[in-house]
């Protein structure tokens, strides 16, 4: 269909070293020597160009090549698929480019030279600075190799985020927070904070099931969440997303993006696209249409993916969205006496509780689409 300009890209990798015992993703542990990595990355390159070549990636304003562990693909793959995008799109310093990358697959040599093929921003898959809790998670690096795979990314990159989770079994709050602390210490500009989420088929579920580990407990994690988010705003960062907390200028426009109602496009293996108009929304994954929108239930998508932000919606956008969606004003009447969202300086923003009871929020928010 006719659609507006993808303004976002993504690029998945599904490929790591191991599989982590709570991973749900489209991923799988392959030798680094292995000739399928050959074979995609090729496909992905064929991938770009012919997307180039139809004038997708005129508009982009930000490329994120997520997995899997990105790095784990070795630097001969990784330079392949960023000169191709350097061929394909205008990957200038404008553009936001992330990569995520582990601590144990992470070389100087490949900071270097990501960064000068047009790499601007690093995401470090850490979780933890707890060689315990790495141990439990089934991670393949330790505290000490994530630590220095964090300055070495700082070494060239300004931008540098880590990733750390909350709620795992056997781990104390002490052990978050000093993991928290040690992120702040190092100097880096983002943290992302997610609380552990067992998913169907996983071997945590499995493990869960034969009454080998115990169930996450909602409280702990609402706890450790809460406690993350006072040691950062102390230091500095301000919470942007549910999940997401920045130095001031170091927000992340490629997560932003997910959550703004902005047509991106995936490429590889599980990767999601979103094409949309004025009339329609499409979310395409493996050739499968996995959403289709109208009008109307666009909106109330559009509401409730920026409940997931700090800047929530104005009144204004309120009052537009109520000329498809009637109910609109009383539901965030509603939501406002529960306590989800406060009204302030003609914005209506998600709290404390809204973030961690996220999904009534989100659900009543979505229910206003027919």
């Amino acid at each position: 269909m006719p659609h507006d300009p993808y303004k976002a890209l993504y690029i998945h990798i599904p490929f790591c070293v191991k599989r982590c015992g709570y991973c749900d993703f489209c991923t799988s542990a392959v030798a680094r020597d292995a000739p399928e990595m050959d074979d995609y990355v090729e496909d992905l390159v064929m991938q770009i160009r012919r997307k180039s070549k139809e004038g997708e990636l005129g508009a982009l304003e930000t490329v994120y090549i997520g997995g899997g562990t990105p790095s784990h693909l070795g630097l001969s793959r990784l330079s392949s698929l960023l000169y191709a995008l350097a061929l394909s799109m205008h990957l200038t310093p404008e553009v936001e480019c992330t990569m995520e990358a582990n601590p144990e697959s992470l070389t100087e040599r490949m900071v270097h030279d990501i960064w000068a093929m047009g790499v601007n921003r690093l995401s470090l898959g850490v979780q933890s600075f707890d060689d315990d809790v790495l141990a439990i998670l089934g991670r393949a690096h330790t505290a000490q190799e994530a630590i220095d795979a964090v300055k070495m990314a700082k070494g060239r990159f300004e931008n540098v985020s880590v990733d750390l989770m909350a709620g795992i079994p056997g781990q104390s709050a002490e052990s978050f927070i000093r993991s928290v602390e040690t992120a702040i210490e190092l100097g880096v500009k983002h943290v992302s904070v997610y609380p552990l989420a067992i998913e169907p088929g996983t071997p945590f579920d499995r493990a869960i099931m034969r009454g080998q580990m115990e169930e996450p407990d909602e409280d702990v994690e609402a706890d450790m969440m809460e406690a993350a988010g006072r040691i950062l705003q102390s230091a500095g960062f301000h919470r942007y997303e549910v999940a997401n907390y920045a130095l001031p200028g170091f927000e992340s426009r490629h997560n932003s993006a997910y959550w703004s109602g902005v047509p991106y496009l995936g490429l590889g293996r599980s990767a999601t696209t979103m094409t949309q108009n004025r009339e329609r929304r499409m979310r395409v994954c493996d050739g499968q249409v996995v959403d289709d929108l109208n009008p109307a239930q666009m909106r109330a998508e559009d509401l409730m993916l920026a409940m997931r932000m700090a800047q929530g919606v104005s009144c204004g956008q309120l009052q537009e969205a109520a000329e498809l969606l009637p109910q609109v004003p009383q539901v965030f009447q509603q939501l406002q006496e529960l306590g989800l969202v406060a009204c302030e300086e003609g914005r209506f923003r998600p709290t404390e509780r809204g973030w961690l009871c996220g999904n009534e929020l989100y659900g009543r928010i979505l229910d206003l689409a027919p």
